[in-house]
């Protein structure tokens, strides 16, 4: 059954923000990383040294393994940043800023 469903959850219309390019639908109150877990996507940062894959780790700000590029600002933490109407969202390579 639908989450949604099961305790009547009535969301504001969806929208889309975009990641690596593919269009992917949110709902209003998402964060980012709700939305990419939604649409499949676990990994979304690669780490300084080894280029290892990351994604969310605590889920509450704390660890920084969530970092993505949002509307070209790095460094910004998924599991916290509210997903917006065409926001632009990109893995984040590294330190996020261009050597």
């Amino acid at each position: 059954m639908n989450p949604l469903r099961l305790v009547r959850a009535r969301p504001g219309a969806p929208f889309t923000v975009t990641f690596d390019g593919r269009e992917i639908e949110a709902l209003p109150g998402q964060t980012l990383a709700a939305v990419l877990w939604s649409a499949g996507v676990t990994a979304w940062r690669s780490t300084r040294g080894d280029g290892r894959p990351r994604g969310v780790f605590c889920g509450i700000g704390v660890c920084f393994d969530c970092l993505v590029t949002v509307d070209g600002r790095p460094n910004q933490r998924a599991c916290l940043v509210p997903a917006a109407p065409g926001a632009d969202v990109r893995t984040q390579e590294g330190t996020g800023h261009d050597a």
